[in-house]
């Protein structure tokens, strides 16, 4: 999956890494995966972005959760 022929080109899939990692709280995971990601061309733009991104769901799941929302219908996949 991470090498070969993609969809995903591989910064996208480091970043992708970050995002799990981050999500799992595995520290090793989330350095090597950002040190990676860099090194394929992650801009510290994109890094800022990503990690607003991560917080931003993370704040958002705890909120619908804690809420215990119901998923909307439109949304059900069948």
């Amino acid at each position: 999956v991470m090498t070969g022929d993609t969809a995903l080109s591989p910064v996208v899939q480091e970043m992708i890494y970050i995002a799990v990692s981050t999500a799992n709280a595995c520290s090793y995971c989330v350095h090597s995966h950002t040190a990676a990601a860099r090194a394929k061309g992650m801009t510290p733009e994109m890094h800022a972005e990503l990690l607003a991104i991560i917080g931003l769901a993370a704040q958002t799941n705890h909120l619908v959760t804690a809420m215990q929302l119901p998923v909307d219908d439109v949304f059900l996949v069948e």
